[in-house]
């Protein structure tokens, strides 16, 4: 199309933010990205990363032609053919497949590489073809659902308060979050709040961007949160600010809770959590009487052997001071309820035949070389780069190598995953295509047009998916509805949310505010919970095996003096400030401003192990090693060591921090234990300086 125009779009990335964007395009070409102006959260801006997605979408490695492998597993050596020929050997494969074993021998991989509705993984995309195949169902544990399945227990929900109304708050606590990496634009109500004198705490064993920013960090041993929150709720408690009028009517247990919480005196939480005793006796006098208290929880404190239970005890905080009946009061995790668009309309699973096996998407390498009922004999990996992204990185490998395996990759890029595929498809990017998006952090939904005519011979996930259906002759109508039309089923909805937003009001604006008061109070009408209050002890709880009191469960390995002797430092893999889990990996630029892969220590434990800044390390447990740059640094706690993940180990000697990973479940909900990691660091010499980049 000639001339000059601007089109509506979101950002596709895993990141609470959800950007709503405009492309700008001329004759045909993009020429300029920015954050929506007009947009309440977006505000005109975008991140670091994504400033430069138009490059990425025109950058020299991407996957533009269908490939087949052509040397051995994990070469990366490949061949250009053509669709059909792909299509054809895929259809060919899975038919056979399904003919030894039954569709349970597929596991379709899907990933967080983009969470729009229609192409990616919050519309389940490509449900309605792996239903139809009787295909295992992947689950989907690599992020948050510990968290989800713990505040689920107190809550009925996970969904949280809206993070505009942090305006509002008087005391917010970022607890296990850094919103100037990872959350940026809540920042700025963050500030908003401070210009009328909240008061910010970080809670993080990691003195952050944000912690170093804020007006108080207290830094915690990894997998302790649930006991510092006990050791709080005990000050509080002592205080007599707990707010009896809100227990007596909106919560039930609370003599049990209180119990508990009695149990916890703030020496008590200071040995476990490893902080000072008055650190937690000031923090609970200002919770005490602070009102209203917000805090803002992100993934990375659940990623441990008891993360759900601390995201359990965490939402009984605002229960017991009664901030969950206040505008700004109450716990932020995620939004994503909020959204009531019809989502089983996308997933169809009334087309699967007969229940179906679950795999963990933690779990990977144990699927690959230890599930035989039946074995996993065809892997379609989506939106993933599993051999980055998921523990036990060494026994994947092991498995993606297994010859008798067929496996598909359709990406932007050739990943470390890719280099194992038999056949690789190329993906269409955001401005590419057709898509909705809601977001986990905040309450909007945004329409994705396409701005420009994909590259080379890419194709969007729902098309590619349309066809490889057709090449399988199957003929349910279904799996051949268009783009639009599965927006118009996902929109087609009687949830008050989405009151009065239809395809077309979307389309022609680009985003809309879901249906709810700017001052809403989720919880003001009652909690979802079988007994329509907040339930700091759970029948459904204790049904599924847990203590029916909400409390604390210690880490695994974080929590072990005994490993602690052999294994002296607790590995955190944080996000970077560039990489966004491992999208731009491969971007030359922001592999730049990375800097190479480093481990932060603290000048004592360097001291102590004869660590010197610079030096090349070795970071290794009986799972398995890789090599980086020390950085020794105070940012750190003694006892923690930190690196970021999004590196790709094809960059990196072959291995990343999920070497050393294991693939281990936390309590609740299958979820992952990055963070419950312990290590021993060698230095190897050699000093390398050259990181004045490095983060």
């Amino acid at each position: 199309m000639s001339g000059t125009r601007v089109v509506p779009g979101a950002c596709p990335l895993d990141c609470p933010d959800g950007c709503s964007w405009q492309v700008t395009v001329q004759d045909g070409e993009a020429v300029a990205l920015r954050g929506t102006p007009d947009h309440p959260y977006t505000r005109g801006t975008l991140c670091v990363k994504v400033n430069q997605f138009l490059e990425h979408t025109r950058a020299e490695d991407r996957l533009l032609y269908p490939l087949r492998r052509t040397g051995r597993k994990g070469e990366g050596r490949f061949e250009r053919i053509t669709w059909d020929d792909a299509l054809t050997e895929i259809a060919q494969r899975l038919t056979k497949t399904i003919e030894r074993h039954g569709g349970e021998a597929i596991w379709p991989y899907q990933g967080t590489g983009t969470l729009g509705f229609l192409q990616g993984l919050q519309g389940r995309a490509g449900s309605r073809l792996w239903n139809v195949l009787g295909a295992s169902r992947h689950d989907m544990t690599i992020c948050s659902i510990a968290g989800l399945a713990g505040l689920t227990y107190t809550l009925g929900t996970s969904t949280g308060i809206d993070p505009e109304s942090l305006a509002q708050s008087r005391l917010i606590l970022l607890w296990g979050s850094n919103p100037l990496t990872t959350h940026h634009h809540l920042w700025k109500v963050i500030q908003r709040a401070r210009s009328d004198g909240a008061h910010v705490v970080v809670i993080d064993p990691i003195r952050s961007r944000s912690a170093a920013q804020a007006d108080e960090h207290i830094a915690p041993l990894p997998g302790s949160d649930a006991a510092l929150a006990l050791g709080l709720l005990h000050v509080v408690v002592q205080e007599g600010a707990e707010d009896q009028e809100y227990l007596d009517t909106h919560t039930v247990g609370w003599p049990e809770f209180r119990k508990l919480v009695m149990e916890f005196s703030p020496g008590r939480a200071a040995r476990e959590a490893g902080v000072p005793e008055e650190e937690i006796v000031r923090l609970g006098q200002r919770i005490a009487t602070s009102r209203p208290t917000a805090i803002r929880v992100s993934q990375g404190i659940q990623r441990h052997a008891g993360g759900g239970s601390a995201l359990r005890a965490l939402a009984c905080l605002p229960g017991v001071t009664g901030d969950w009946r206040r505008p700004g009061g109450g716990l932020l995790y995620s939004t994503d309820g909020y959204f009531g668009g019809n989502r089983e309309a996308l997933y169809r699973d009334d087309l699967l035949k007969r229940p179906v096996r679950s795999l963990s998407m933690t779990r990977l390498a144990e699927g690959l070389l230890e599930t035989d009922d039946p074995p996993v004999e065809a892997l379609i990996v989506y939106g993933a780069n599993p051999l980055a992204s998921s523990p036990d990185q060494n026994r994947i490998r092991q498995g993606l190598a297994r010859e008798d395996l067929f496996t598909v990759v359709m990406d932007h890029f050739q990943t470390d995953t890719a280099d194992y595929a038999d056949i690789v498809l190329p993906a269409t990017m955001q401005p590419e295509h057709l898509d909705v998006h809601d977001g986990y952090g905040h309450v909007y939904v945004t329409w994705n047009e396409p701005a420009v005519a994909p590259p080379g011979e890419c194709l969007s996930t729902t098309e590619t998916f349309r066809r490889l259906a057709r090449a399988m002759r199957l003929t349910e109508p279904a799996l051949y509805a268009s783009d639009e039309q599965l927006a118009s089923e996902l929109l087609d909805s009687e949830h008050p949310s989405l009151s009065d937003i239809t395809v077309d009001s979307l389309r022609a604006k680009g985003w809309a505010r879901l249906a709810y008061p700017e001052d809403h109070v989720p919880f003001a009408d009652g909690f979802p919970t079988p007994s329509g209050k907040l339930e700091f002890v759970s029948e459904t709880a204790e049904a599924d095996g847990f203590d029916a009191v909400a409390g604390y469960v210690p880490a695994l390995e974080a929590q072990d003096a005994e490993l602690a002797r052999q294994l002296p430092f607790v590995l955190i893999s944080v996000a970077s400030h560039f990489f966004l889990n491992t999208v731009f990996g491969n971007k030359p630029e922001l592999r730049r401003r990375a800097g190479p892969p480093q481990v932060v220590v603290h000048p004592q434990d360097a001291s102590m192990y004869g660590i010197t800044d610079g030096d090349r390390v070795r970071v290794s447990n009986a799972r398995g090693a890789f090599e980086a740059l020390a950085k020794v640094a105070d940012v750190v706690r003694p006892g923690v060591a930190m690196s970021t993940k999004g590196h790709w180990p094809k960059h990196t000697d072959d291995a990343g921090p999920n070497a050393t990973v294991a693939e281990r479940d936390a309590d609740m909900g299958g979820g992952a234990v990055f963070h419950d990691n312990r290590v021993q660091i060698t230095p190897l010499g050699g000093a390398d300086t050259d990181n004045e980049d490095a983060q």
